[in-house]
């Protein structure tokens, strides 16, 4: 496998709207990114994920572009944006922007035209019908929205804000191609391409993801703008199996660097119920049997491994699958280690490495998010009680990731000077980033230090995976290189567990734990987590 910049790199995900406030409007915007680039420098970080800052009127924060080659006035300017990639070159750390081309805002100049002239060559650059069929949109209610101007229905897989663009037109495709360039001549780093395994939809047979010319579209992308460039490309791709991980991410294939699966995140659910059913528990025996598919099936020849756990659309890790009281920093720094040394290439969402948890949201008022707001209005209708949807809402709520960066211990977590778009978490003066810098048991420092393991060691982008024999709830796996094999051992539980068994230890390479006392007892404490190099 010929080596790219990205195998041994870490992402950082920035959510422009919650990051950093630098003008007191309560919105974070890119020169508040830009004046926290010595932070990220000091974590190690590779290269920042953006999620959308382009110009929208966001219906559904940013992820609704009414101008692809122009910057939100509440993020800052095109010169704001130039600036923040030359900061970060300077701190060689690259910028990756969010592609969202599946959909643009109905406030784009291709739908307002495609709206107001149905004989207009823009008309074909969605997807308009004289009846609607049955695909339903991800956000609730049925996916198609009646133009009464012009007598159709238009096909919008999200908000009715965000009709979905018709990829069977090849003049659309290479405006988007072009658009793509306008970014690279700009000195980014790659794309994230949103809901991307579904631009080859088919809706007149309900194919919404996966359809049968997606990679066809992704070959002809590749080659009209990244491909002959050292970018990093990832798709977010919901359905994904190792199978078509390999289509979109062996090289080639000549489509994309990897992409982003969600099997694992599946567990946070309640099987065979929709997304609101959350799981009380994490499955750990299907947590390892889920990983280990995707270490073991998707080889490095083959494609490339994304490893996440946190994301602008998913609840804080710490609060799911960790435990966010007692063994707050400990379970934390188990989730990462777990996660850090396995091969693929690591992705943290803001506030992450300082653990920051779910927001204890009281009522409906609370909450901003528009996919919350309409399951809420949903399940009331259908009668169910609002304290249920509240917990749900706690649970798994797209704002939970979504509340303001905790900076410090000063007002509003010293993320604005004046009143934030979304209430900051109450538990602030305590999880803050000065406090973790100045804490050097911190969170913040685990997850430094697992970056500065894999910039050091070649084995974490090259060594095989074994999963080890281990007690239900102890997640234990082998990278083995050679004659040389790392061990790596988590306890995800509160509760005390059997040690698996640890044939000689050369060298502990990272722990949140005494690793000569575990190994003595023979006894997991709750959230132990460790590395060791074998004799």
């Amino acid at each position: 496998m010929e080596q790219k910049w990205w195998h041994n790199a870490v992402i950082y995900q920035v959510y422009p709207k919650s990051f950093k406030d630098s003008n007191g409007d309560g919105i974070g915007d890119l020169k508040g990114i830009t004046s926290k680039l010595d932070y990220l420098e000091n974590l190690g970080i590779t290269a920042i994920w953006l999620s959308p800052v382009y110009k929208s009127p966001m219906d559904d924060n940013g992820y609704d572009i009414s101008d692809y080659e122009d910057i939100a006035s509440i993020f800052g300017t095109m010169e704001d944006m130039e600036e923040l990639i030359a900061e970060g070159q300077k701190r060689k750390i690259k910028i990756i922007m969010d592609l969202v081309v599946n959909h643009t805002s109905d406030e784009h100049a291709w739908f307002i035209e495609a709206r107001e002239h149905p004989d207009s060559p823009k008309r074909d650059f969605y997807i308009w019908r004289d009846e609607p069929n049955g695909i339903i949109s991800a956000f609730s209610g049925s996916a198609w929205e009646f133009d009464e101007a012009s007598g159709q229905y238009y096909l919008h897989n999200f908000s009715k804000k965000q009709p979905d663009l018709n990829w069977e037109n090849e003049v659309l495709r290479h405006h988007i191609y072009d658009m793509m360039n306008f970014w690279i001549d700009k000195g980014i780093g790659g794309f994230r391409m949103d809901v991307i395994d579904m631009i080859g939809k088919i809706p007149d047979q309900e194919i919404i993801s996966n359809g049968p010319m997606l990679h066809p579209y992704l070959k002809e992308m590749n080659q009209a703008t990244f491909g002959d460039k050292d970018l990093l490309t990832v798709g977010e791709t919901w359905g994904a199996t190792p199978e078509i991980a390999k289509q979109y991410s062996n090289p080639k294939n000549q489509e994309l660097s990897m992409v982003f699966q969600f099997e694992h995140i599946g567990l946070q659910y309640q099987p065979g119920q929709p997304k609101w059913h959350y799981a009380k528990e994490l499955d750990v025996p299907k947590l390892k049997e889920i990983f280990t598919k995707w270490q073991t099936e998707l080889g490095e020849e083959e494609g490339w491994n994304s490893l996440f756990w946190n994301n602008h659309d998913l609840p804080r890790i710490v609060s799911t699958w960790g435990d966010d009281g007692d063994y707050r920093v400990k379970s934390a720094k188990a989730l990462a280690i777990l996660l850090h040394l396995m091969k693929g290439t690591p992705y943290i969402y803001q506030g992450e490495e300082i653990g920051m948890t779910n927001y204890p949201f009281k009522t409906l008022e609370d909450v901003e998010d528009i996919e919350s707001i309409n399951y809420a209005h949903e399940a009331l209708e259908k009668g169910v009680p609002l304290e249920v949807i509240m917990d749900q809402i706690r649970h798994i709520g797209r704002d939970n990731a979504r509340t303001p960066m905790q900076w410090n211990d000063e007002a509003e977590a010293g993320f604005t000077t004046g009143r934030p778009w979304l209430a900051v978490n109450p538990n602030y003066k305590e999880i803050n980033v000065e406090a973790a810098l100045a804490d050097p048991d911190s969170i913040f420092y685990t997850y430094q230090a697992l970056i500065a393991l894999r910039k050091e060691y070649p084995w974490l982008v090259t060594a095989d995976y074994e999963l080890v024999d281990a007690a239900d709830k102890v997640f234990a796996y082998k990278r083995v290189e050679g004659e040389q094999a790392y061990l790596v051992v988590v306890n995800l539980s509160s509760q005390e567990q059997e040690l698996p068994l640890v044939n000689g230890v050369e060298e502990v390479l990272i722990a949140n734990t005494k690793v000569e006392q575990v190994l003595e007892s023979g006894k997991l404490a709750p959230w132990d987590a460790f590395c060791v190099k074998l004799a």
